[in-house]
């Protein structure tokens, strides 16, 4: 089973704390061996500090002695003077080795390297240069200090070593109690890393119950946040995303109540038709084609403006592109005059560039447009225009009609509301304008004039989509 397998056996909290005491275990490891390191060297300087020492006292003896004030001469009277004036350092020994006869030992016998054989054959090397080797036995490690001295012929040693596994006993000691420390400071980083885990991951435990516990039939189930940090980002953004959902739920039986109920008439108008027809009548024929070509058309444009509806509520409803206003209103204008023949007027001009969707503004205004042909006659002026005003971009429509019924001002952005029994339309088209202005961060307002004078629709996005 490989490493990626038996990892995603586990659970998140399981993966945290085994990841947080593996650094750990890393980061104690890697201090341990610096540690370890940098104590060795500091030991094995000071046993080489140590050696030169020894050898410079002997030399300066072997030069000046401080009770005659004279140089010894004799390599064996200086050899003998030394020892027995000097007294080696913990884990060190001092021999001198004469031209004839066997070493003068002083300091704590050592049998390994007094019976060595590889010994005696590093001081005899080294016995006309001098100098510092290291001299292993076995598991044992000695730093030999040879110090020359000529007689005539004859040649002469004084001998330092120090016993550097012993030196660095105390440092191995050190390093176990370190290990000690180490491995039960990870047990403890791990038990603690895994409770906090557990304290950070509960948000996600909360999550996953919510997700569990949400149905089709139930959207409205939602996490209590209470914190600021990530989680709670998460939290906030599937909470975000339930109402996302709850709302494209709620469009989506929406959409089908109302597609229900307004292609209810025109179909039963179809069938009443159809089953009245007479195949025998080309009149009857062609006057029943008319008709349903005419409610087909009817439901086609019903179908697509409860489409545009249902879609308003989607995140890509709107594509905001930098628009320049200046040119976008003037096709405003061109396209409107289109709709019938009415008194077009440009009303003003705002220029700049603005983030904004230009096919779903001018689908807006359009609409806000056709409302006015359709509650206006032939000759009436009407007028198109935009401008910044108070930190916004206003598109505004206006007419010279009869105006809005203050009775139905408050519900005539709702779907299916109509000025009036003889309003043509299917009372979307407000609905939609507002979709297109609340899709844009903004809204769409009615100005408060007489009832009598006409009627002025705003369609107002905020400044913070200006570039």
């Amino acid at each position: 089973m490989s490493l990626t397998s038996s990892m995603s056996r586990l659970s998140v909290r399981q993966r945290l704390t085994l990841a947080v005491a593996l650094l750990a275990s890393l980061v104690l490891v890697a201090v341990g061996a610096t540690l370890y390191v940098l104590e060795s060297g500091r030991i094995d300087r000071q046993i080489a500090d140590d050696l030169a020492r020894q050898t410079s006292q002997f030399r300066s003896l072997q030069a000046k002695d401080p009770v005659t004030s004279k140089p010894i001469t004799s390599a064996d009277l200086l050899l003998r003077t030394f020892l027995e004036r000097n007294l080696p350092d913990q884990n060190e020994q001092f021999y001198g080795f004469p031209a004839t006869g066997s070493p003068i030992v002083q300091g704590k016998t050592d049998t390994l390297l007094q019976e060595s054989a590889d010994f005696r054959v590093l001081v005899n090397d080294l016995k006309t240069s001098g100098g510092t080797r290291t001299l292993h036995l076995g598991r044992h490690e000695y730093r030999v200090a040879v110090q020359p001295i000529s007689e005539g012929t004859a040649t002469s040693a004084f001998v330092v070593t120090h016993d550097v596994g012993a030196s660095r006993h105390d440092l191995r000691e050190l390093m176990f109690t370190y290990a000690l420390l180490a491995a039960l400071s990870v047990i403890l980083i791990a038990g603690l890393a895994s409770w906090i885990a557990g304290r950070l991951l509960s948000p996600v435990r909360r999550l996953r119950d919510t997700a569990r516990a949400i149905s089709d039939d139930d959207l409205s189930r939602r996490l209590e946040v209470t914190g600021h940090d990530d989680l709670s980002d998460l939290q906030r953004t599937f909470n975000a995303m339930l109402d996302r959902l709850e709302s494209a739920s709620v469009t989506q039986r929406q959409l089908l109540d109302d597609a229900g109920h307004e292609l209810r008439t025109p179909l039963t108008v179809l069938r009443g038709q159809l089953e009245v027809l007479d195949p025998q009548d080309p009149e009857d024929v062609l006057a029943t084609r008319t008709l349903l070509l005419d409610e087909i058309d009817r439901m086609s444009r019903l179908v697509g403006d409860l489409l545009t509806l249902a879609k308003a509520r989607r995140p890509d409803f709107v594509e905001p592109q930098p628009t320049e206003v200046e040119t976008l209103t003037h096709g405003l204008l061109d396209r409107a005059r289109a709709l019938d023949d009415r008194s077009w007027l440009l009303d003003g001009v705002a220029r700049g560039n603005w983030l904004l969707d230009g096919q779903r503004i001018t689908q807006a205004v359009l609409q806000l447009a056709d409302n006015a042909v359709r509650h206006t006659s032939r000759g009436d002026e009407i007028g198109i225009g935009s401008r910044h005003h108070q930190g916004m971009l206003e598109f505004w429509v206006r007419d010279t009609g009869s105006g809005v019924d203050p009775a139905i001002r408050v519900d005539m952005f709702e779907r299916f509301a109509r000025a009036d029994h003889t309003d043509q339309g299917f009372g979307l088209g407000l609905s939609i304008v507002r979709a297109i202005a609340e899709a844009h961060g903004g809204e769409v307002v009615l100005d408060d004039n007489d009832s009598d004078s006409g009627a002025t629709f705003r369609l107002r996005i905020p400044s913070e989509v200006r570039w």
